[in-house]
């Protein structure tokens, strides 16, 4: 242990020297984390096929070409005990009980300071690659980024990198995790700064962009240059086809908005029914297994089934059955606590909603239309756009697969609209809801969110004056004289706290020398004063002070317990409330290099 630590002293002494080029520094060190990121997704990928080769017997990602070879009992049996493995892991293992995902990079970079435990990263992404192997119907790219982004905040907390620096290297996980998924480093880039941080600055681009492209070059080095899907050749016929494009994306929003809001239907009837949580997933593989007698293509992942709907494999009744069957098995491995991502689910659901419109289309404007491929293409990027919160991430996504500027043109038009839909009627992407979900969102405003997320335990001060309840007069008044702002804290035997005395407390009997140890603190003290949990927030603490009127206020450690460990001051709350405030508009304005140390 000893040469661990002096290791990393070495290593941060040295790092010191090159305080002055800090931003050469951040640029060094995402590098790593790209590497660190692009690295865990491909064994992510590599895991996920081989629980898939144990489970049905092969590594494909078109899974649904062999499901329909295998037996009913086999279909059914996999996601079943898949399901059950997964359930039992993240009962036992996960805090809270419950699958982490992209959600979780968004809380840590918002509210945590980019704090995030790598050991949950990689146990949540152990428990994905189980889960999708199995038959999940989720995506694989939210357990990568919260993966990825793990390992961006375990290198800034073993270095004891500051806030802003830490928050960078999270960004570049993420952005090394989703430009691996894809073969795509400008939207990796992007989607690290519009969805996990939330800001564009500056000075966080460029060690972004480095982590994104490291991911990039270690993806190709290992698979190759191939993309994600098999794009078709295509081109736009005409631009009266951007009314369509339009009316496609509001579609889109619509199918994101009921899928997104079926999730906590399905949760709450859990709830209602007392399901226990480990149980959950094997019922929801159950029910995958059930639905891909008739739809394998649904089992898993999805991407081969992708690919085929933008070679115009499926005829429009199959599309629309899929889309149904597919949205329905989505939100009941979501809602039930199966681990995985949105992202895939939200381009199968694109993909098969935009094939069905684009045959629709080609119909009724034989030739104005590019054939259904390209909806397919534009429904992908528009429902993944509104799902995720994403629509400049979800642009570039498709414009790297394709290179096609017009299309990309349609797809940013969908994408959109899509975005304002599912704003409109469910008040944010996924991830926010999920966030609001734990009494947190990202429109509040950094500065009432900073409020809500810094606790009083972190600012409370432990130098405080107590007396028992049966101390008599004269030592109070001695007390109280060279007490920490004038007040005592009485506790009784419990060491409980029973009230406050201060000097407006003691009124006359402070200086009427004839009251003797026959009055004690007890019954001279305040009792049940305004007091506060070690669990609260510095909001809390500002509201309860501005009610009662009180400068400072006790913390207690429980409700039950009432231990006294420590006492607020309006001060103090507000010296650390402004000390947070400033550094982060200096790091959102990116008017100076983040700090390192």
């Amino acid at each position: 242990m000893a040469d661990k630590l002096l290791k990393s002293n070495i290593v941060l002494s040295r790092m010191r020297r090159l305080v002055k080029s800090e931003q050469l520094v951040l640029s060094i060190l995402a590098l790593v984390v790209g590497a660190l990121a692009g690295g865990g997704t491909i064994l992510f990928r590599d895991g996920l096929l081989f629980v898939q080769s144990l489970t049905y017997g092969t590594a494909d990602e078109a899974l649904h070409h062999y499901l329909a070879s295998l037996p009913a009992w086999h279909l059914i049996l996999g996601p079943t005990v898949g399901g059950l493995i997964v359930g039992v892991f993240i009962y036992k293992f996960l805090p809270e009980k419950r699958p982490h995902g992209v959600a979780d990079v968004i809380d840590a970079a918002s509210f945590h300071d980019a704090r995030m435990s790598t050991r949950c990263g990689i146990k949540s992404a152990l428990a994905s690659a189980v889960s999708l192997g199995s038959g999940a119907s989720l995506g694989r790219e939210g357990p990568v980024v919260h993966m990825g982004a793990s390992f961006g905040a375990w290198l800034a907390r073993i270095l004891h990198l500051r806030r802003s620096a830490a928050r960078t290297l999270l960004g570049c996980g993420v952005a090394s995790a989703v430009a691996v998924s894809f073969n795509a480093p400008l939207a990796g880039a992007l989607f690290a700064h519009e969805v996990a941080l939330g800001h564009y600055a500056l000075t966080a681009f460029a060690p972004i962009v480095l982590a994104s492209v490291t991911g990039t070059v270690i993806t190709r080095l290992y698979y190759g240059d191939g993309v994600a899907f098999l794009i078709p050749g295509h081109e736009i016929q005409s631009f009266w086809e951007f009314p369509a494009f339009a009316l496609l994306g509001i579609l889109a929003g619509v199918t994101a908005t009921l899928v997104v809001r079926a999730i906590p239907i399905v949760q709450k009837s859990a709830d209602r029914v007392k399901a226990p949580l480990w149980i959950r997933p094997a019922i929801a593989g159950l029910i995958v297994g059930v639905i891909g007698l008739g739809f394998p293509q649904i089992v898993g992942v999805g991407y081969g089934a992708m690919n085929d709907a933008l070679y115009e494999a499926y005829s429009l009744t199959f599309l629309m059955g899929l889309l149904f069957a597919k949205a329905f098995v989505v939100s009941i491995c979501m809602g039930l606590g199966f681990a995985g991502g949105m992202f895939s689910p939200a381009l199968f659901l694109g993909a098969m909603l935009g094939g069905a419109f684009g045959i629709l289309a080609t119909n009724v404007f034989p030739d104005l239309s590019s054939g259904y491929a390209a909806y397919t293409l534009v429904g992908m990027g528009a429902v993944a756009a509104a799902v995720l919160g994403a629509p400049i991430s979800t642009t570039l996504i498709i414009f790297e697969l394709t290179g096609d500027y017009a299309l990309t043109a349609g797809v940013m038009v969908a994408s959109v609209l899509a975005s304002v839909v599912m704003d409109q009627f469910n008040g944010g992407s996924f991830f926010q809801w999920q966030l609001k979900c734990r009494g947190l969102s990202t429109r509040w405003g950094r500065e009432m969110n900073l409020l809500r997320m810094m606790k009083v335990a972190d600012i409370m001060k432990r130098e405080y004056e107590t007396v028992p309840l049966t101390e008599g007069l004269p030592a109070v008044r001695e007390k109280l004289i060279n007490a920490p702002y004038s007040e005592l804290f009485v506790i009784d035997g419990d060491g409980k706290l029973h009230g406050t005395i201060t000097l407006t407390d003691l009124r006359h009997a402070a200086f009427d020398l004839n009251l003797g140890d026959e009055v004690t603190a007890g019954e001279v003290a305040r009792s049940k004063p305004p007091v506060l949990y070690r669990t609260d927030s510095i909001e809390q603490a500002v509201r309860l002070m501005e009610q009662t009127g009180e400068e400072h206020l006790p913390v207690l450690n429980s409700q039950e317990e009432r231990q006294m460990i420590g006492f607020v001051h309006e001060k103090d709350a507000m010296m650390a409330y402004n000390h947070a405030l400033l550094e982060l508009h200096s790091e959102e304005r990116g008017d100076a290099p983040p700090k390192l140390f």
